[in-house]
């Protein structure tokens, strides 16, 4: 097919060979553009097209401003790229090609611009051709492999750009899950767990941390910043440096989730981006603890064989209420000797464990906490998440990220 006044002309060559193979080989039939001024050049392409097998679709323009309107309508898998164009000449063209589309690119030179093709692969084009020295099987060829290896330098930089989150995602995870900091490591016991949603299969902002001051006193927080992703993350880390900075500095009661308030109001990326959280104070006493809640589940009481909710008076999740509204009380709380406290977040009881909304809940949380009651630390929480995840096994799993915090002073301090 001979081209057209308009520049611009679809064609589909070796029809027979797609009517024998059917739809399974629709997949050898690249689609390319060529970018060509000269009508002669152009039908050679169209020539060598034709006689390929199997077949190409071949779409052509005279310029780079056609292409690269083509281009931005829907990408080939291929661009031949005539060097010598009304709008552009030289090594320009690939340069402006790989600005419109990430697609490959094949160059077609004159007899006397071999050089010129070698210097257009290395300014990034898959490969060249030299005009009237190319018979089709090698003219099909150079235009698969130029594909094939573009298609492999995608997925390598897709590889690449993994790798790179992978490892953002790692430096995220371990800023919102710390080492507790404890100055006298034998008076408490802590047991951390952290479990990624497996549904999002994004990093979330679950976030804990542990802190104790050098009068005795332990702080323990654990939150939940609202949505999936390196923002969330970002944030639940700096939430928690804050209020790492907070109790280090003697910052306590209502002021801690006022400023941390302040703190995600002006880092979040929405309105609609909140935070839930506990923070809990436990005295040196080993009996007493004191508690703020900001729009958080309730905590296990563990004592001796049995497991309680606990539920103490809270206020508002950071970021709902207007700026400076919110109100959290902060409620004391007695404690057995030898006590246990757990706390954790949402994701832990807000898998599926039915068809439709069923979930596990937090009354079904409890009666699994109670089954358990009997089990040390480390086995009650691994018990508790893993049969957690198992009701949810066939119903999507976890779908939230879960993080656990089990404490207990496990001799009275002095």
């Amino acid at each position: 097919m001979l081209p057209t006044q308009h520049g611009l002309v679809g064609v589909r060559v070796a029809p027979g060979t797609a009517a024998v193979a059917g739809a399974a080989w629709a997949w050898q039939e690249p689609s390319v553009l060529l970018i060509e001024d000269d009508e002669a050049d152009a039908l050679l392409v169209e020539e060598l097209v034709a006689d390929c097998s199997p077949g190409m679709r071949l779409t052509w323009v005279r310029s780079l401003a056609e292409a690269c309107s083509v281009l931005a309508a829907e990408a080939p898998d291929c661009v031949l790229l005539d060097l010598h164009l009304p709008d552009s000449h030289g090594l320009d063209g690939v340069a402006r090609v790989r600005q419109c589309a990430d697609v490959a690119v094949v160059v077609l030179t004159g007899l006397a611009e071999e050089s010129t093709g070698l210097a257009a692969v290395a300014a990034g084009a898959q490969d060249y051709l030299v005009k009237g020295r190319v018979e089709a099987e090698l003219f099909g060829r150079a235009v698969r492999y130029a594909i094939q290896r573009k298609l492999a330098e995608q997925a390598a930089a897709a590889l690449q750009a993994g790798q790179l989150r992978a490892e953002e995602n790692r430096r995220l995870e371990r800023g919102l899950l710390p080492t507790p900091l404890l100055r006298d490591a034998t008076g408490l016991e802590v047991v951390a767990r952290y479990l990624p949603g497996r549904e999002q299969a994004l990093l979330g902002g679950d976030f804990y941390d542990v802190v104790q001051t050098p009068d005795g006193r332990v702080h323990v927080l654990i939150g939940d910043v609202s949505g999936h992703g390196p923002d969330e993350a970002a944030l639940g880390v700096g939430l928690r440096i804050a209020w790492r900075t907070l109790v280090v500095s003697g910052a306590t009661g209502a002021r801690q989730l006022s400023t941390l308030e302040e703190i995600l109001v002006a880092e979040r990326t929405g309105e609609q981006i909140f935070a839930t959280l506990t923070s809990l104070e436990l005295l040196p006493d080993g009996r007493s603890a004191r508690v703020m809640r900001a729009g958080h589940p309730g905590m296990l009481l563990r004592a001796g064989d049995s497991v309680d909710w606990v539920e103490v008076p809270g206020g508002p999740a950071l970021g709902v209420l207007p700026g400076g509204t919110a109100r959290w009380p902060v409620a004391d709380l007695t404690l057995p000797d030898g006590a246990g406290v757990v706390l954790f977040t949402d994701g832990l009881f807000e898998g599926r464990t039915g068809p439709g909304r069923e979930r596990l809940g937090e009354q079904g949380l409890w009666d699994l906490a109670r089954s358990l009651a009997t089990l040390p630390a480390e086995a009650f929480v691994d018990e508790l998440i893993g049969r957690a995840e198992a009701l949810a096994e066939d119903h999507g799993g976890l779908a939230d990220d879960v993080a656990v915090l089990h404490l207990r002073w496990h001799r009275q301090p002095e």
